[in-house]
């Protein structure tokens, strides 16, 4: 049974709808934008992500903007399988994360529209593609430092969000033994492997959330929010682990909200932060990805909207709203567009400072999808 929300929830759905409507038809070959006044580009993470939110809303006009941006894509894709950066742009190349997107949200739309061949040719190639990107010619898949949506920020090797996807779509595509065989490696190590073949693994020895990335020796352990977030929808994750990942998460946050490192009620993308001390601190980040800034542990509204619905799917539902709540709090300030829900890009984590673009597509669609899920009391689409 659906549960009623709050009128400001409401209201802010309201709101998201309206900045998926404004954003809908850009000035790139009629494409969706990636925010309503900055990026006017159609880019093709940002658009497939925002697919769930759309799908939520089941606004048929939506519903066009978004197999509009699949066919462009499918038109786009590489002879060899891959899906572009940008929707319109087919040698804009080099993502890690657009292929296994494009597949996910191929897989969901398969089932919702009641149309099991849908993108066939399309779907078969990026298959293909994604087959060949690892590095040991097993299962997990790996990628290059900064091709994922954190483009500032170095994930090496075997990443979690990726594989999280490739995951989700291996299970909305009905490939159950591969996705079993790479939920078995994700969940690793395995020591039945003999030396010298090992594959990492990415879980974290007396911490219950997978670490960041791994590969070889090298690992970070650090939480990456939006993977561990995937990792509980899509059923990765164990309903036991995904109920104790969900109280480490909040544990943590109150630690860092003690220390000045955190001043809202929800999770930054990723802690804890890098610090210029550090080994893995990047010259670039001076400038541009700062400790509880940007991908260094910014808080994403679109994060925090997967963020709600994993807590949706492990069964803390009262905490969903309390964070869906919140969500609405952080959805409302604006950096300069006079609106009364600003839908931000991303926010400082030690001061909520809004920092990015207004009318962000992703934070307005996953806004939606979060509301969904707790209105209805369960995960849509997994």
């Amino acid at each position: 049974m659906a549960k009623p929300l709050d009128p400001i929830i409401q209201q802010a759905k309201r709101a998201a709808h309206e900045v998926l409507l404004h954003n809908a038809d850009g000035p790139h070959d009629h494409l969706p934008r990636t925010a309503g006044w900055g990026y006017p580009e159609p880019y093709t993470r940002d658009l497939l992500i925002s697919g769930l939110g759309i799908l939520a809303s089941g606004d048929p006009a939506l519903l066009a903007s978004l197999l509009r941006v699949m066919a462009t894509l499918a038109n786009n894709q590489s002879n060899l399988g891959h899906i572009p950066s940008l929707v319109d742009a087919p040698e804009d190349r080099g993502a890690s994360d657009t292929t296994p997107l494009f597949l996910l949200l191929a897989g969901v739309l398969r089932k919702e529209l009641h149309q099991p061949n849908y993108l066939a040719g399309p779907v078969a190639k990026a298959l293909r593609w994604m087959a060949y990107q690892t590095t040991d010619d097993r299962v997990l898949v790996a990628q290059q430092p900064t091709s994922d949506w954190r483009d500032e920020h170095w994930v090496l090797g075997h990443g979690l969000f990726v594989n999280a996807l490739v995951y989700g779509f291996l299970k909305v595509l009905g490939q159950r033994e591969r996705a079993e065989e790479l939920q078995g490696a994700l969940n690793g190590p395995d020591d039945s492997i003999a030396p010298g073949q090992s594959e990492e693994g990415l879980s974290v020895r007396g911490q219950p959330t997978y670490a960041m990335w791994s590969y070889k020796v090298l690992r970070d352990e650090r939480c990456d929010l939006l993977g561990n977030s995937l990792a509980i929808i899509t059923g990765l994750a164990s309903p036991e682990r995904a109920g104790q990942m969900v109280t480490w998460i909040e544990a943590q946050c109150e630690t860092m909200r003690a220390s000045g490192e955190l001043a809202l009620e929800l999770p930054p993308c990723f802690f804890p932060f890098v610090l210029p001390t550090e080994s893995d601190w990047h010259p670039r980040y001076e400038l541009y990805n700062l400790p509880g800034n940007y991908h260094n542990g910014g808080i994403w509204p679109f994060v925090c909207g997967f963020y709600v619905a994993a807590l949706v799917a492990a069964g803390r539902l009262d905490l969903a709203e309390t964070k869906l709540r919140a969500l609405t709090d952080l959805v409302r300030p604006a950096r300069e567009a006079k609106v009364a829900f600003g839908f931000n890009e991303w926010f400082r984590a030690q001061n909520g400072q809004p920092s990015g673009q207004d009318w962000q597509t992703w934070s307005a669609s996953m806004y939606l999808y979060a509301a969904a899920c707790v209105e209805k009391g369960e995960v849509l689409f997994f």
